[in-house]
């Protein structure tokens, strides 16, 4: 990596509201990030005079907030693949391309089984286990998170 080059994003980062920056390139890898907000000086304005009617009411009931759909649970019988890292998910490598499994298709070890781009690189997720397909959790280009599962396979 070029110090000049290194330097430019460090400016950049500097001046940006990003927190984490991590540039792998030609073997070699930077990681950078910012703990907080460790100059920032906090102003109080003064609080300007309003009237506020006695009563007031919310004519809108609060949103109910729909509780998240519960993932398919692995038991002993069945392996877990995880995400090695944070990023988006593709289940096919183009969007006119068929999707690299489905529910039920048989795997082998070091089979890719989707895509998870991080910072514009495409990582291809190989199989750790032989086995079929039992559940697929993410959906196409869903953000996924480390260590979030992404399949569930009945190994050999």
């Amino acid at each position: 990596m070029d110090l000049q080059y290194l330097k430019e994003l460090l400016a950049i980062f500097d001046a940006s509201s990003a927190t984490e920056l991590m540039i792998e390139e030609e073997g070699a890898s930077v990681s950078i990030s910012k703990r907080g907000p460790d100059n920032v000086v906090a102003q109080v304005a003064p609080a300007a005079h309003t009237h506020v009617p006695a009563h007031v009411t919310n004519s809108q009931p609060a949103p109910v907030q729909a509780m998240p759909a519960a993932a398919p649970v692995a038991d002993e019988n069945t392996h877990t693949i995880l995400s090695p890292i944070v990023g988006t998910f593709y289940s096919a490598p183009s969007p006119e391309a068929p999707s690299f499994v489905q529910v039920g298709s048989r795997i082998s070890v070091g089979q890719t089984l989707c895509i998870v781009e991080a910072m514009k690189l495409m990582n291809e997720i190989e199989s750790d286990v032989s086995g079929t397909i039992v559940s697929i959790l993410a959906n196409n280009a869903q953000a996924v998170e480390y260590n979030q599962p992404l399949f569930i396979v009945k190994p050999d």
